[in-house]
């Protein structure tokens, strides 16, 4: 009988372009899990780099490692900042079924 060795997946090791972040991020924002977008934004960082993020975002390095875990809460000015210290924009589109009200 072989043994099976089995290894942690790491996220940011795969995150090696720019498409790969901008999927990695949009599968997350479309689950609609604050923690999950959270905790991909922090893989992002640590993909690119969290000193340099953190040093671009004028954020502290060990704040934002907790921000931007699975069990952190980041503010919307925080996650702003990182996404733009990451070269990334936000953008905004309508549901199929959104309404506007008259």
């Amino acid at each position: 009988m072989t043994k099976t060795i089995t290894t942690i997946w790491d996220p940011a090791a795969h995150l090696t372009t720019a498409d790969d972040v901008a999927a990695y991020l949009e599968a997350a924002l479309q689950d609609g899990d604050p923690q999950l977008v959270a905790a991909a934004l922090g893989d992002i960082a640590r993909a690119k780099g969290m000193s340099q993020i953190a040093r671009e975002a004028g954020l502290g390095r060990e704040s934002l490692y907790k921000s931007l875990s699975s069990s952190g809460n980041p503010e919307l000015a925080t996650v702003l900042k990182v996404i733009s210290a990451l070269g990334l924009q936000l953008h905004v589109s309508a549901t199929d079924n959104a309404k506007m009200a008259v």
